[in-house]
C-alpha cells in the first residue's frame, strides 16, 4: 500500500519497569489477602512500542536504560520477540509497579519509584543513542524519567541524532514540550496527556483542535490524538482527520497507545499518507485491547481491523 522497503527505527526507553497485576478475591488493609491469579509484564513505553514494531516485522532496536539485578528478564523477553538491544547499564533493579484488582473490580496500584541514573549513565546513553541512530531511520522515545533526572533529557536525545532521523514523542508535560523544541515529526497524547501540557481542561472538539494547534506551533509536524474508544484524530494543522475505532472485545487497556504508536510510526517513516498513518494507529491500538495477557497485538488481528477502518475529514 505505502511500503518503500523496510526501514530502521530506534526506540529510547529511559525509564522500565516490570508491570505486576493481581486478581485478588479481596483486598482488605492489615489481613491475608489471597492472589487468584497474576500476571508480569517487562515493559516501559518505548519496550512495548519496539515490541508492536517487530510485529509489524518493521525493523528496530531498543535502547536505553537498564538495571543489573533484573534486567535479564527484558533481555529474554525482547530476544523472545526478535528484539535487538543495546543499553546503558546500571546497578539495582527495574522499579516494579502493583496493580490489585478485587472481586469489585476496584483498582488499586502501588507504583514504585525508580532508581537514579547518575551524570556519567546519562552521557553514556546520549553518546549510544547518536552512535546508533546514524544508521536509523526514525527514533522513538516515550515514557518516565529515572529519579533526578530533568526533563530536558528528551530534548537532549533528539539533540544527538543527525537532522535526517524522522523524530516520533510520546509523552506529555515537560518532557513533551522539551522535545518539540528539536522539531519533531509525531507527537502522540492522549485526550489526559493534551490537557495536562497545555494545564487546562478541553471540553469541545474546538478546543481539543485548538490544543492540537498549539502543540504544532510549538514544533511538530503532526499530532495523533488518542480518544480511547471513539478512535484518534490527526492533524498537521492544515487539514484534520478522525478515525473511528470499531467494536471489539477489551480484555486490557495494557500498552493500548504504545501499539498506537508503533503502527503509526512505521507508516509515517514508510512514505504514508495522512490517512493511513492515522489507521494503523487506531487499527493497532484497537488490536492491543483485545489480548489480556500481552503489553502489544497480534498482526492478524491487527490487518483484520485495518481493513475494517474508515478516515473521515474534520473541519
Amino acid at each position: 500500500m505505502f511500503d518503500k522497503g523496510n526501514s530502521m527505527i530506534l526506540t529510547v526507553c529511559p525509564s522500565p519497569c516490570i508491570d505486576v497485576d493481581m486478581e485478588v478475591d479481596s483486598l482488605s488493609v492489615g489481613k491475608t489477602n489471597k492472589i487468584i491469579s497474576k500476571r508480569i509484564f517487562y515493559t516501559g513505553k518505548a519496550i512495548n512500542i519496539a515490541i508492536g514494531l517487530a510485529r509489524l516485522k518493521a525493523d528496530v532496536m531498543a535502547t536505553g536504560f537498564m538495571y543489573e539485578e533484573n534486567g535479564n528478564m527484558f533481555e529474554q523477553e525482547l530476544h523472545r520477540e526478535g528484539v535487538p538491544y543495546s543499553f546503558i547499564w546500571n546497578k539495582g533493579r527495574v522499579r516494579e509497579n502493583y496493580k490489585f484488582i478485587d472481586d469489585k473490580s476496584m483498582l488499586t496500584e502501588v507504583n514504585d519509584v525508580s532508581l537514579a541514573v547518575s551524570e556519567e549513565k546519562q552521557r553514556e546513553l546520549l553518546e549510544l543513542v547518536a552512535r546508533l541512530s546514524k544508521n536509523c531511520d526514525g527514533i522513538i522515545i516515550s515514557g518516565g524519567l529515572a529519579k533526578g533526572m530533568k526533563p530536558d533529557f528528551y530534548n537532549k536525545v533528539l539533540k544527538s541524532v543527525p537532522s535526517n532521523v524522522c523524530k516520533i514523542v510520546d509523552s506529555e508535560g515537560e518532557r513533551l514540550t522539551e522535545a518539540l523544541k528539536c522539531g519533531v515529526q509525531l507527537v502522540k497524547p492522549n485526550l489526559e496527556e493534551l490537557e495536562q501540557t497545555l494545564k487546562r481542561t478541553i471540553t469541545s472538539k474546538e478546543e481539543m483542535l485548538k490544543g492540537c494547534n498549539e502543540i504544532l506551533a510549538q514544533g511538530a509536524k503532526y499530532i495523533l490524538l488518542s480518544l480511547g474508544k471513539r478512535g484518534a484524530v490527526l492533524t498537521d494543522g492544515d487539514k484534520c482527520y478522525h478515525c473511528k475505532s470499531v467494536n471489539v472485545a477489551m480484555n486490557s487497556t495494557v500498552g493500548a497507545g504504545d501499539a498506537m504508536v508503533a503502527a503509526a510510526s512505521s507508516a509515517l517513516i514508510s512514505g504514508a499518507s495522512m490517512q493511513d498513518i492515522l489507521r494503523c494507529g487506531v487499527a493497532a491500538g484497537t488490536a492491543a485491547v483485545t489480548l489480556p495477557d500481552s503489553i502489544s497485538f497480534m498482526k492478524d488481528k491487527y490487518e483484520e481491523i485495518l481493513s475494517s477502518l474508515t478516515v473521515e475529514e474534520i473541519a
